[in-house]
C-alpha cells in the first residue's frame, strides 16, 4: 500500500514560544505543569505537531490496512474548550485510572480536561505514564 503522508508533522516552532502566546493565563500554566510532566515521564524533548499540538518521541505505527506513518508518543494541546490530551496507546484501556480521575471526557485516544483543578494530578500523571509504557512496548489498540 501506498504511504498516505500524515498531516500532523513535527515542526520547527519551538514550544514554549507557542505556549507562551496562550492567552488564558490559567490554561498557559496547565500547559506548561503538562509540558513540564510529559517531557519527565518520556525523557523526550518537547516538540510542536502541527501548529498546535505539543508532543514528545516519536512512534511509528502500523494498522492492519497496511497503512503507516509516525506520530507523538504522547502529547497534549491547550485548546479553547479544553486541554486535549493523547493517550495514544488508548484511553479507555485505563479504566481504573479513569475512575479516580474526576472531570474528563473523552475520544479514543484522546482525553479532555477544561482545568487540571478538575482532576487529580498525580492520577493523571499515572495515566500518561500508563499510555507512554504501553507505546514504548508496541502494546496499542486501535
Amino acid at each position: 500500500m501506498a504511504k498516505k503522508e500524515n498531516k500532523t508533522k513535527p515542526t520547527a516552532v519551538a514550544p514554549a514560544d507557542f505556549l507562551a502566546a496562550v492567552e488564558d493565563e490559567k490554561k498557559r500554566a496547565d500547559g506548561q505543569w503538562l509540558m513540564d510532566t510529559m517531557q519527565e515521564i518520556t525523557g523526550e524533548p518537547p516538540k510542536m505537531w502541527g501548529p498546535s499540538i505539543i508532543g514528545f518521541g516519536t512512534y511509528h505505527y502500523v494498522y492492519e490496512s497496511g497503512r503507516e506513518g509516525d506520530t507523538m508518543i504522547t502529547g497534549f494541546s491547550p485548546r479553547k474548550a479544553a486541554h486535549s490530551i493523547y493517550l495514544i496507546s488508548g484511553v479507555e484501556r485505563e479504566a481504573d485510572l479513569l475512575a479516580r480521575l474526576g472531570k474528563y471526557k473523552t475520544g479514543k485516544s484522546c482525553l479532555y480536561i477544561k482545568r487540571l483543578s478538575d482532576v487529580d494530578t498525580e492520577v493523571l500523571k499515572d495515566l500518561i505514564k500508563a499510555s507512554v509504557e504501553k507505546v514504548k512496548n508496541k502494546d496499542i489498540k486501535y
